[in-house]
């Protein structure tokens, strides 16, 4: 079975992004699975590595994707010039040394030289001061030219959707469409069977408003938007329910009941699975013709440089990059050459005698 190519950014220089990255390969483990390639700058990589106090991984530099060899840390540096590093504090400088590494992994990506994509932390207000960033979904969508993407949080338990991400509680109502909650679950719908091997996939969708509106008495985007844009989902042979009031839904478990939950905004869906998977979630961006996972926290500032940051998380995002990738491949192929379709017809036979 061919190992996948998976390219890694390093995150915020002054986040633990290289610290997780760098304890995740100390053993030989993922070079079992995945020919792993990092963009990173060699002397941040170094940094990190004399403050851990570590020997291992060591990495050997190419300068091309095509270099990358099975069984060791490909790096293809970012940016090889001296970058100031100060632990735990957020800088325009380590926000451009982060995007940087995003930038050369997404030139790589687009000429599809990778197979799947890892990204370590990063600081969003860093990377504002030097571009316009509001995450990585929202760039990577644009980047690549994906029509819409969808944010997956999940581990082993849950799975939750987002259909607003990143932007102030002001403005939320006003960016809940029709038409976005049904393009979020396509992306859903699809994603679930081509990338998690689920046929028939289930998708509950929760309220907006507290008690999902109370019939309109809290609010009436329930009965104006969500539930005819429910409806429509299902004309399309989307398995969806709701809307769901948030707090009974997750107070009450329903989400075991679920292949995925569909939240209308950030907290409203974070909120619950951070409560339940905080060190092995994975941010996962559904849509993209080259899946990309990430770790569910942050660059985790107040811990940075003291060696206790887990990489659990990390790890398990190259472990779910690299199931999606031959998910992906394993459904594809399977459907690459589907029996032709014939009516059901029902056959008379007799016997006949001679």
């Amino acid at each position: 079975m061919k190992k996948p190519i998976i390219g890694i950014t390093q995150g915020d220089p002054n986040g633990v992004g290289m610290e997780v990255i760098l304890k995740a390969f100390t053993t030989p483990l993922l070079f079992d699975y995945c020919v792993p390639v990092l963009y990173a700058n060699p002397k941040t990589f170094a940094f990190h590595k004399k403050a851990l106090n570590l020997e291992q991984p060591m990495y050997q530099m190419i300068k091309d994707i095509s270099e990358a060899k099975p069984n060791q840390l490909n790096l293809i540096a970012s940016n090889q010039e001296a970058v100031e590093i100060q632990l735990g504090k957020p800088s325009p400088l380590a926000g451009a040394e982060a995007l940087k590494a995003i930038d050369r992994l997404l030139m790589d990506a687009n000429h599809k030289h990778l197979d799947a994509m890892v990204t370590a932390p990063i600081d969003k207000s860093s990377i504002e001061t030097v571009a316009n960033f509001t995450g990585h979904t929202g760039y990577i969508q644009k980047a690549t030219g994906a029509n819409d993407v969808l944010m997956v949080l999940f581990n082993d338990d849950i799975r939750v959707g987002l259909i607003t991400e990143h932007m102030p509680i002001s403005q939320i109502a006003a960016a809940i469409t029709k038409e976005k909650i049904i393009s979020k679950l396509r992306i859903a719908h699809q994603t679930l069977k081509r990338d998690f091997g689920i046929n028939k996939p289930k998708i509950a969708v929760l309220g907006l408003n507290p008690h999902s509106g109370d019939n309109g008495k809290l609010g009436k985007e329930e009965l104006d938007i969500i539930q005819p844009a429910i409806e429509a989902a299902k004309q399309e042979q989307i398995f969806c329910l709701g809307p769901y009031s948030a707090d009974g839904f997750f107070g009450m478990k329903q989400y075991q009941q679920f292949d995925l939950v569909m939240a209308m905004y950030h907290d409203q869906g974070l909120i619950p699975f951070k409560s339940m998977a905080f060190d092995d979630g994975v941010n996962y961006t559904a849509g993209l013709s080259v899946p990309r996972t990430s770790p569910d926290h942050g660059t985790a500032y107040d811990i940075t440089g003291k060696g206790i940051a887990s990489p659990l998380s990390f790890v398990n995002a190259m472990f779910e990059a690299i199931n999606i990738y031959h998910q992906r491949n394993n459904e594809d192929e399977l459907r690459a050459n589907p029996l032709p379709y014939a009516e059901f017809k029902r056959e008379r036979f007799r016997l006949e005698q001679a």
